[in-house]
């Protein structure tokens, strides 16, 4: 049997949220960086309707996380979701930025890492995006690893992707991932997927196949004591899928069109995956909001199957 966290108390939750959680019900986890970071509008605002929707159709309630006006949300209203959709001054906030943000009593969109952190607090177990953080292209000069990875290794939440950003090195981001004990678990596959593309010719460490199979084993592993998160990667649906050889053209182009503009750090990922919508004519950003689609889809049975164990 699992236990039911208590919501951090300087948290706000709506009511929905609230109550699902007081009543032990599925709650699934939302990203908000891919909003006003991720997309471009108005395709953030409708992605994020849309996905909150697929997860109330599949029997989970959504949680859309982010900081407004240094208040951490936990659940947005159509209004939250417009701000974090339009407002310029929204900033990207990673588990480093959140006191600065709350401090400042100012707006933040949260990363995969601040997310899991903010939903651990809540009491979520299960966590939605579209891709993970890990370890960049050219890492043995430029050091630059997401926090997302070690967030996983520290934070009690499952997190659903269609795998690691497709800018990132796939290789080097699952050998630190075993080094952090983080579980790596592929979705009816034994391939890793690289987010636009189902196949990365990396094979995942684990396969589950159903969704009470992912929530036994987050009961193992929370039971045992093994604290922080497990992984999930989910392929992108065949329909949708960008071929890798093609994808990885255009990542170069846009990488090599980063460095010329000097554009580093945090601003890094929202640059390259700017520059790749453009490139791509547009088709990487369809294919994006289908694999989050998909990965919502996953989310709300996994939650699900979750809650059941408790």
């Amino acid at each position: 049997m699992t236990t039911t966290r208590r919501p951090h108390p300087d948290l706000v939750l709506t009511d929905e949220v609230a109550q699902a959680l007081a009543d032990g019900a599925p709650v699934v986890a939302l990203e908000s960086t891919i909003i006003s970071h991720g997309m471009p509008y108005p395709q953030n605002v409708e992605m994020a309707t849309e996905v909150e929707r697929i997860i109330r159709n599949g029997g989970a309630v959504p949680a859309t996380i982010a900081v407004l006006d240094g208040r951490p949300r936990v659940g947005l209203d159509a209004e939250g979701l417009e701000l974090l959709s339009t407002d310029a001054d929204v900033a990207k906030v990673s588990v480093r930025d959140l006191p600065y943000v709350i401090a400042r009593g100012a707006h933040g969109a949260t990363t995969v890492a601040a997310t899991m952190r903010l939903a651990a607090l809540a009491g979520i177990s299960v966590f939605v995006t579209g891709g993970l953080g890990g370890v960049h292209r050219g890492a043995s000069q430029t050091f630059d690893v997401s926090a997302d990875l070690t967030e996983l290794s520290l934070t009690d939440v499952t997190v659903i992707s269609a795998g690691v950003k497709s800018i990132l090195d796939i290789g080097l981001t699952l050998e630190r991932l075993e080094t952090l004990h983080v579980p790596v678990v592929a979705y009816g596959t034994d391939e890793f997927p690289a987010f636009f593309s189902r196949h990365s010719g990396h094979l995942s460490p684990m396969r589950l196949d159903t969704p009470g199979e992912v929530a036994e084993l987050m009961a193992a592993k929370w039971g045992l004591g093994l604290a922080g998160g497990v992984s999930l990667v989910n392929p992108i649906r065949a329909e949708d899928e960008i071929p890798a050889d093609e994808m990885d053209h255009v990542i170069e182009q846009a990488i090599a069109d980063m460095y010329a503009a000097e554009v580093h750090g945090k601003e890094a990922t929202p640059f390259l995956l700017g520059r790749i919508v453009e490139i791509t004519g547009g088709a990487s950003l369809v294919a994006n909001i289908a694999l989050v689609n998909n990965n919502a889809r996953l989310g709300a049975e996994v939650a699900s199957a979750y809650a059941a164990l408790r």
